[in-house]
C-alpha cells in the first residue's frame, strides 16, 4: 500500500509560478529532452500510474500523483484530462516551475541544476529504500 504524501512532495516550488511541460522545455532544448525522454524510467511514469488507478483509493492516487507527475498541486499537475502535459514526471520536477522562463529565456528563471535535496521529496527511505542522487542524475536523467 502507498503511504500517504502532502500533495506538495512533488511541487519544486508552485510559487515561482506555473508549470509548462516538458515539450515546451523541448522548444529549446531539443537535446537534453530527447535524453531524457529515452534513458529516463520517469518519463513515462503515466502508464503505470492509469494502469493500476482502478484498484487505488483517491488517498492512494494522490500519493502517486505527489511524485509520478510534474508539480503535483497548484500550478502543475491536477488530472490526466486537465493536465495531461504534465502527466509524467518531466524537466521541471527537478528544474522547478518553467513558465517564466519558458516565456523569457532568462536562464536565472529556472533552476539550473537540479538539488539534492529536491529529490528527497519523494526519493527518501520511507518511499524509496535504495536512493543513490549520483548515479541518476548523470545515468539519463539529464
Amino acid at each position: 500500500m502507498l503511504t500517504s504524501v502532502p500533495a506538495s512532495a512533488g511541487a519544486i516550488n508552485a510559487a515561482a509560478g506555473p508549470y509548462v511541460g516538458s515539450r515546451k522545455c523541448a522548444e529549446c532544448h531539443a537535446e537534453e529532452y530527447e535524453t531524457f525522454r529515452k534513458y529516463s524510467k520517469k518519463a513515462g511514469t503515466w502508464k503505470h500510474i492509469s494502469t493500476m488507478a482502478p484498484k487505488l483509493t483517491a488517498e492512494e492516487l494522490r500519493g502517486c500523483y505527489a511524485c509520478h507527475s510534474t508539480g503535483y498541486g497548484k500550478g502543475g499537475f491536477v488530472d490526466y484530462q486537465s493536465t495531461p502535459h504534465l502527466a509524467d514526471v518531466g524537466c521541471e520536477t527537478c528544474h522547478g516551475p518553467g513558465a517564466a522562463h519558458a516565456e523569457s529565456g532568462d536562464p536565472a528563471a529556472i533552476r539550473r541544476t537540479p538539488r539534492h535535496e529536491d529529490c528527497l521529496a519523494c526519493h527518501n527511505e520511507s518511499r524509496v529504500k535504495a536512493f543513490n542522487f549520483k548515479p541518476l542524475i548523470h545515468s539519463g536523467a539529464h
